[in-house]
């Protein structure tokens, strides 16, 4: 298992090296002149040009690519050059608010998606079944951008309940240790504040996770039927266990490992693709930080931005494959 762990770390490296080249070089095809960005259009020519010399933006291509690469090996990601502020201290609160917002999303997709998954295979062709492989449907064709302003329409605006936007109350700011809010308002005994910040993460929270839970419930449900017809299902039933107990404790097991998968492509999809709900709900995460950059031809922070979400989707797929040997221990990496 180590050499295997060993081995895929190795592959990370010519795979985030590859990444850097081609985003480096899709970035600087990017209409726009980053020193005339920061400086405003009313900026004289001498005032730009003593900018990029600067920033380094005169140097060859070249140059450039390597003065970058040289900073990662030594785990400096540059300064952003909006706001000359490091990017490794910089990024983490953005990183963090993301973080927070995907595994909520992504812990009340399990939830929702595997149940419906398991009860919609249980009752195969029953008015359950169909009425959850059709809600399923209509949540992988729903723009998630509709969504979000209809959940604002309707629990912000008309009813009153959630906030519309943002990750705390602008009169009572949670004091970040963690960035984490969850974490930091239970490690300070501020159980008000914790309420508040579940109260923030439901109305983007449930947008972002529509998606992963239609996907993970149709998924959930063709790998129980299938595993339903098996064998020692069959036999499991014959001995006069409870359904309940044939499915929950026989059957979802054998049909986790599918199922994991998904998962892992939707948690990594969401650290990374969370940019519109993010901007729908004024959410301050890594998606929405690439975002702003982009406007401001902020090359630093793009690259910076973009490595770190590949490397944690690379990361999470990783964490993937070893947990199929917890799930099945005939799956052996030798």
């Amino acid at each position: 298992m180590l050499h295997y762990i060993g081995k895929r770390l190795l592959h990370l490296i010519p795979v985030l090296l590859g990444m850097t080249f081609i985003v480096f070089l899709i970035i600087r095809a990017i209409p726009g002149d980053p020193a005339q960005v920061i400086l405003g259009q009313q900026a004289t020519a001498e005032a730009i040009a003593a900018l990029r010399d600067k920033l380094g933006l005169n140097n060859p291509w070249y140059i450039q690519y390597f003065d970058y690469l040289k900073g990662i090996f030594t785990g400096d990601l540059g300064e952003s050059l909006r706001t000359r502020q490091a990017i490794v201290t910089e990024v983490w609160p953005y990183l963090a608010a993301t973080f927070e917002l995907a595994i909520f999303a992504m812990i009340i997709a399990v939830i929702v998606g595997m149940n419906a998954g398991i009860i919609s295979a249980w009752f195969q062709n029953s008015w359950f079944d169909y009425i959850a492989m059709v809600i399923a449907l209509i949540g992988v064709s729903m723009p998630i951008f509709w969504l979000g302003l209809m959940e604002q329409w309707i629990f912000s605006v008309n009813l009153g309940w959630l906030p519309t936007s943002g990750r705390e109350e602008v009169r009572d700011p949670v004091t970040a240790i963690t960035h984490l809010y969850l974490i930091d308002t239970l490690m300070q005994g501020r159980f008000d504040q914790f309420i508040v910040t579940i109260k923030h993460l439901i109305l983007p929270g449930l947008a972002l996770a529509t998606i992963p839970t239609a996907i993970i419930a149709r998924m959930t449900r063709a790998s129980m039927l299938e595993v339903m017809r098996s064998d020692y299902v069959r036999t499991a039933r014959s001995k006069g266990q409870k359904m309940f107990v044939v499915i929950y404790k026989h059957a979802l097991k054998n049909a986790l490992i599918p199922v994991l998968t998904i998962v892992g492509l939707q948690m990594g999809m969401l650290l990374g693709g969370a940019i519109l709900t993010e901007t729908i709900f004024s959410w301050p995460g890594i998606g929405r930080y690439i975002y702003e950059a982009i406007g401001y031809r902020d090359y630093p922070v793009i690259q910076s931005g973009i490595l770190i979400v590949a490397f944690l989707f690379i990361m999470i797929n990783l964490i993937v494959d070893i947990l199929y040997t917890v799930i099945d221990s005939r799956i052996k990496y030798n």
